[in-house]
């Protein structure tokens, strides 16, 4: 491949350099949110930790801002940057299983379909995300969400070490007997500590077969739905898991012609176990009411995990407000209904996720704050190109005010937007693990190289 290869580079870095003449720089730039559209000077394409710490030098030297590209999802566009470099990790792919021991090594670049597809081979899984091309660095360093967090907690819970370059070109081995203030900094601080490498996971019994599955009833029924959905989850044991999601009937061959495009109340239904014993624990689920699609039965985990891909394709632009809620009261589902009413894009969703076991974690061991709540919701307002912008995000803003009287005001850092200042980041963290995690940032990253992202700044 042919590209610029700046001199202080062009002895030191074994990957690909793309800059703006090379025919993939539009590719490589982009970030999965189509609403940020940057173009850095240079997009790294890093094969190692040692052309990461090339990369950094090369941007130090040339006073160049920094952004880290895994799987490119970052909902808020720092996976990209105007005008600096990215250090693009995709071409990371290692993959190594110790069936025995039931952990894993996975490189920075794997999605979480490859790493699905790694660990399936073996019946083993760890909490990755709900939609199968976001990359496996950013949502563990940042979220960690996804459907078996209810049993294993966010990936963050599962975390044994990481490889990691820091802003001064070290490479460390982070975990709990080394470097062990940084490997709590690692487990829900984001990227503002340096540039993972490679993961090392504790892998858990999953599948490969699960009960699992899609209902979709008309939005005339979520009322009902939500409140039977919301007292059958709170007492389901922590293998029951899935969502509520109120949506529009999607353009699949799955639903009926008749009734594409109308609003609906989806439900998506996973039990973490044995699948006759799925069958048997979520039937009052799946026998409710009388949906337009009933598709629900044994699945591959690894199909489980691709199960809300369509919904969010590649190319379109996203606004979002996530938050917490202690309780869902019938004020609250009622306000949600209300506010669903004034959705204006097709592919907007207003997800609600009942946390069990997530939030029950003891939370000292890493930065991740999940406090002791119920639920979860995940407001996503997303369309094509740029027309109606402003009404979209107005929308997605007026609904995170709605329900402002039931929720914390707090957010795993992934979804916590650009535009929303460090408040709600401290908020989210609460004082004492935010005053952690600055001192983290002052010893490991005191010049603030790692900026983009949901950022902890030095006390400096």
């Amino acid at each position: 491949m042919t590209s610029t290869r700046p001199s202080a580079l062009a002895g030191a870095f074994q990957g690909d350099l793309i800059g703006p003449d090379h025919p993939e720089y539009d590719t490589f730039r982009r970030c999965f949110n189509r609403d940020h559209d940057q173009h850095p000077a240079l997009v790294a394409r890093c094969t190692g930790p040692e052309d990461v710490r090339a990369a950094l030098h090369h941007a130090r030297e040339n006073v160049l801002g920094v952004s880290v590209r895994g799987g490119g999802h970052s909902a808020p566009g720092y996976s990209s940057c105007d005008g600096g470099l990215v250090i693009d990790t995709s071409p990371m792919k290692r993959v190594e299983i110790d069936t025995d021991a039931r952990t894993g090594r996975f490189g920075a670049g794997l999605t979480w379909g490859e790493l699905d597809a790694a660990t399936q081979e073996f019946g083993l899984a760890v909490t990755g995300g709900r939609v199968s091309d976001t990359g496996v660095a950013g949502l563990t360093l940042g979220s960690g969400s996804g459907w078996l967090e209810r049993m294993y907690g966010p990936t963050a819970a599962s975390l044994l070490s990481a490889e990691v370059v820091t802003a001064d070109g070290r490479i460390l081995r982070a975990d709990a007997e080394h470097e062990a203030d940084l490997f709590w900094g690692l487990r829900g601080g984001g990227g503002n500590f340096g540039v993972v490498t490679e993961f090392e996971f504790r892998l858990h019994p999953v599948g490969p077969l699960l009960y699992a599955g899609l209902l979709l009833h008309p939005r005339s029924a979520a009322g009902a739905l939500t409140r039977f959905y919301r007292d059958f989850m709170e007492q389901a044991p922590d293998e029951v898991t899935g969502a509520l999601a109120l949506i529009s009937a999607p353009p699949a061959e799955f639903v009926p012609e008749q009734v594409r495009g109308e609003p609906a109340c989806g439900v998506i239904v996973v039990y973490v176990g044995d699948v006759a014993e799925g069958e048997k624990a979520l039937s009052p689920l799946v026998e409710w009411g009388d949906p337009w699609v009933r598709m629900v039965g044994p699945m591959p985990y690894t199909a489980v995990q691709t199960m809300l891909d369509a919904g969010t394709p590649v190319g379109v632009s996203e606004y979002f407000k996530v938050d917490y809620l202690p309780e869902l009261p019938d004020e609250a589902i009622d306000t949600a209904l209300a506010q669903a009413e004034g959705i204006t894009a097709p592919l907007t969703q207003l997800i609600f996720c009942p946390m069990g076991g997530a939030s029950r974690l003891d939370a000292d061991h890493m930065a991740l704050s999940i406090p002791p709540t119920k639920w979860v919701y995940f407001c996503l307002a997303i369309w094509w190109g740029s027309d109606g912008r402003e009404r979209h995000i107005d929308w997605t803003r007026s609904f995170h005010a709605a329900m402002r009287p039931w929720a914390t005001g707090t957010s795993v850092p992934n979804f916590i937007g650009g535009d929303e200042g460090t408040a709600r980041l401290r908020n989210s963290y609460g004082p004492e693990k935010y005053a952690r995690l600055v001192a983290l940032k002052d010893r490991y990253d005191p010049d603030n190289v790692f900026a983009l992202n949901q950022n902890v700044p030095p006390s400096g």
